[in-house]
């Protein structure tokens, strides 16, 4: 057994903590400045609850049951479906102004967190190699 094959069963928590982190850095500044992104106000805090809620739920599945990290995922998954289409799809790939031109605001970011966010889905807490899942 290598070195890797002991640390495989906890691998899922470098990307359950990177994605909570990036939904609560997110989520939080939808509940302080709710007109911040010029959409309505209780649109604004729904997607706030989905991404906080969503959060908590990731890393909640992550020690108990696995609808907590599908239910996380689906929330993820829609958010950024409608991230997606609504605002960086129409900037084209690169999230990283290059010299391109859309500020920084393509879509190669959210795809990324979308497709992250649908292995999850898919996945759940199967994703962990040590066969103690809860469900």
């Amino acid at each position: 057994m290598s070195i890797f094959d002991r640390f495989a069963p906890h691998a899922h928590w470098l990307v359950r903590l990177s994605l909570a982190a990036t939904f609560i850095y997110h989520g939080i500044p939808k509940f302080t400045h709710p007109g911040m992104i010029g959409m309505p106000i209780i649109i604004v805090i729904l997607v706030g609850l989905a991404e906080v809620g969503g959060a908590i739920l990731l890393l909640w599945g992550g020690v108990g049951p696995d609808w907590a990290t599908r239910v996380a995922s689906a929330f993820f998954a829609i958010v950024m479906l409608g991230a997606i289409m609504m605002i960086h799809m129409a900037y084209g790939w690169n999230s990283i102004n290059m010299g391109t031109g859309n500020e920084g605001k393509g879509m190669e970011f959210q795809v990324l967190i979308l497709a992250i966010s649908l292995y999850f889905l898919l996945k759940g807490n199967g994703t962990r190699t040590d066969n103690t899942l809860s469900g």
